[in-house]
Formats: structure tokens, sequence, C-alpha cells
């Protein structure tokens, strides 16, 4: 299975460059499941064509970067804004599975019309997180998991037909699937060390194959 990702960009002092970046962790980690990651550029004036000719089984929204609108934002890329928003409204348009990861949960509720929060105690650390009645079966073993990020979803900032599914103790959400399309996000980074790698293995499996066993 081939499966499209986004990357961040940094520009590297010295250089008069802009360089799109992917961890290489991302790489060992769908190896792994059975997946080939096609990273996508932020350079292109077509980012939806680009994807509607890989004719991938997917998307994912990786880390890195805050969006441009944030204020007091650092470390942005309008042309990462733009790239990820133009891949959304053609993933939307052909119906393709799209997972949102920390950045990307962010984009994937702006994009739909939500609104991000500052939030405090969620940088660099591992924090507790639950699930509630409405919680699908993948999300109910989460009980902690790794947070890198400033900005935040609280219940009242959540885009239409986006259904919560894990939250941390501070209410915010960590966790979200759309109720109609085949999209679903996370606050976590599952490329990153943690005590999931079991179960986040699990959730991309289900999420992109429908089973739990990887297929190559």
């Amino acid at each position: 299975m081939r499966i499209a990702i986004t990357q961040r960009v940094e520009q590297v002092p010295g250089y008069e460059e802009r360089r799109d970046c992917l961890d290489q962790r991302w790489t060992s980690l769908m190896e792994g499941l059975g997946i080939d990651l096609l990273p996508i550029p932020n350079g292109l004036q077509s980012p939806a064509s680009w994807l509607e000719r890989q004719a991938v089984a997917g998307l994912i929204l990786s880390g890195g970067n805050d969006l441009c609108h944030l204020p007091n934002a650092t470390n942005t890329s309008a042309e990462r804004d733009f790239t990820e928003r133009e891949l959304l409204a053609k993933a939307k348009e052909l119906r393709l599975p799209v997972m949102g990861v920390c950045r990307g949960m962010q984009a994937l509720n702006h994009f739909l019309g939500g609104t991000l929060a500052p939030v405090t105690g969620h940088v660099n650390c591992m924090h507790t997180v639950h699930g509630r009645a409405e919680t699908q079966e993948p999300f109910l073993a989460y009980s902690s998991v790794n947070s890198f990020h400033g900005w935040g979803v609280h219940p009242g900032n959540l885009a239409e037909n986006l259904l919560a599914q894990v939250w941390a103790e501070d209410g915010t959400i960590e966790a979200f699937v759309h109720a109609h399309l085949p999209w679903m996000a996370i606050m976590w980074h599952p490329e990153r060390p943690s005590s999931n790698t079991l179960y986040d293995a699990k959730l991309i499996r289900q999420f992109f194959f429908g089973k739990d066993t990887p297929c190559a």
C-alpha cells in the first residue's frame, strides 16, 4: 500500500534554502506495517493534481510547523499551509482516507471550520488521556500519550461532523474521527517513542487496511 505524507518546512541557517523534512522514524514505522510512504513536496503549484496522479491509497498530514493564521505563530510555512489545504480539498473530493498527526489534526480541524486555542502542559511530555462512552474501540486502549503541541482543540472549537474520541485531563480533544468521511486525527506522535507502540500499530492498520494485521 502506498500512502502520501506531508513534510515540515525548515529554513536552514547559512543557506538560502527552505527544506522539506520528514522524521526517518516515519519510514521505519510504516514499513513495518506494510505501507510505502510517498513524501509530498511543498513547492508544488498544484498539490491536488499531484495527489491525484500518484493514485495513493491514503494521506497522512504529519507534525511540525505552526499554522500561519495562529497568533504569534513560530516556524511557519505558508507553502505548507497551501499544500495541505489543496490536498484536503482533493482528498475530500476523492473520499481518500486521511490521518492527521499533531499539526495534522490542527490542520484538519481548521480546514473543516474549527478553531484552535493555546494549551499548557502539552509540550515535550507524556500526559494522561481517557475515552468516554462514545469512544470507538481502537482508541479505548490509550491511557497516556506523548505530547508536543502548544495549540489544542477544546470541545467548543471542534468543527462540524467531527466526533471526539480521546480527551486529555484538561478537557482538550486528543483524537477525533469524521462522521462521514474516512478521516481520523490524533494529537500524539506514533513515530516517536512511547509505551503505545502496539496500540498505534493497531490503530493505523485498522484505519488504512480495515483490520489488525498488516498487509504487504
